[in-house]
């Protein structure tokens, strides 16, 4: 390996509050400060004090400020210094929030300069292949640090939503982004070490189990590893054993998935965050994965040149009949249409909770017509 080392004082080293209010202010005239997060912060804190001042006002009329005599109104005032004790908290918090938050885009702009790289405060809706980006709806990629470590990389948080009022639920992930040499087949390394209740997948795509292949050694003990139906012997080849230790030792914590020219690694924890041992985690695991990306560089996939010989008419002699040479051209670059997206499935866990849930709700139908 040759090792990546990255700058991270700027995560840790001290700010001025002038320098982040001048980097904030050039943000705004550069139009950079449009996140859903921080549009959805705002609201729902101006919505806060606005109801804190309603109910104020609302005990102010209640109880009154001054008593049947004229005098002071012990309850009305106890009431009112309490109430403003609120909205003074609410107004600190405020402060410390969106001061919080400029100090992080501060520190992660820095560190990203400083290391070749490029920050971004958020991508709505990015256009990426992997299994997490075409869910729900409001994507929002955030803290996008972009660039090369080595190879073509993208570090950033990552958030969706799915559902609708009592139901809506926001899904967080993370995700490092690096570009491949070549396009390869869907494959997907599910950590078993993330993984749920009953060993439930975290991943939020379930896989048609007749697409997992077993390797050797002990790869199945961190991995269950899915690729399509006919491409075993293309998985072998990429994963020869000492690729499957890179991964084995350096993203047994993460999810894996290799689609079309891009790896990606997910986790449902910050990546692009200000702590610096999260960031020397990254470089270590680029720069392991990296050391053994090279030689998927040479692959090809053989039905590719099978298509393009079945496609080609056959050359034809002075004599006028077909000649028997066969085309020697290698393979082009790519992957046949079977071997570009895994096939999706159905989890059983998933059915028995199903089956569960649908018991328990006729089963309250059944007590609610007995007890009547």
């Amino acid at each position: 390996m040759s090792g990546i080392a990255l700058d991270t004082s700027a995560l840790t080293e001290p700010v001025s509050r002038a320098d982040v209010r001048a980097f904030t202010a050039k943000l705004r005239r550069e139009g950079k400060l449009t996140s859903i997060v921080v549009t959805a912060v705002g609201i729902v804190v101006i919505g806060g004090i606005l109801l804190v001042a309603a109910v104020l006002m609302a005990s102010v009329v209640s109880f009154g400020l001054l008593a049947d005599n004229g005098r002071p109104s012990p309850i009305g005032i106890g009431f009112l210094l309490f109430f403003v004790a609120v909205i003074a908290l609410v107004a600190y918090t405020l402060v410390v929030l969106f001061r919080g938050r400029a100090t992080r885009r501060y520190r992660l702009a820095h560190f990203a300069a400083a290391n070749g790289l490029t920050w971004i405060p958020a991508v709505s809706s990015p256009d990426l292949p992997g299994m997490i980006f075409a869910l729900g709806r409001d994507r929002e990629a955030t803290d996008v640090v972009r660039g090369s470590l080595g190879r073509p990389l993208a570090v950033a948080n990552y958030s969706y939503k799915t559902g609708s009022g009592k139901n809506e639920q926001t899904h967080k992930w993370a995700y490092v982004e690096l570009r491949l040499d070549t396009p390869l087949p869907h494959i997907v390394l599910d950590a078993v070490g993330n993984n749920g209740l009953f060993g439930m997948s975290n991943l939020p795509t379930t896989f048609g189990r007749d697409q997992r292949l077993s390797l050797e050694g002990d790869f199945d003990r961190y991995f269950a590893l899915y690729c399509p139906r006919g491409y075993e012997r293309d998985a072998l080849y990429l994963f020869t054993p000492d690729v499957m230790a890179r991964f084995i030792d350096n993203a047994a914590a993460v999810d894996v998935e290799i689609v079309d020219d891009r790896l990606y690694l997910y986790a449902r924890r910050e990546l692009s965050t200000t702590d610096p041992a999260v960031w020397e985690w990254i470089a270590q695991t680029v720069d392991a994965i990296d050391d053994k990306l090279g030689q998927w560089a040479r692959w090809r996939d053989e039905r590719l040149a099978a298509e393009a010989a079945g496609a080609a008419a056959p050359p034809v002699s002075a004599s006028g009949s077909a000649s028997p040479v066969p085309l020697l051209t290698p393979p082009p670059v790519g992957v046949a249409r079977e071997g570009r997206r895994l096939r999706r499935g159905f989890s059983w866990i998933t059915a028995v909770f199903i089956v569960l849930g649908v018991g328990w709700w006729l089963l309250t139908i059944v007590f609610d017509v007995i007890g009547r």
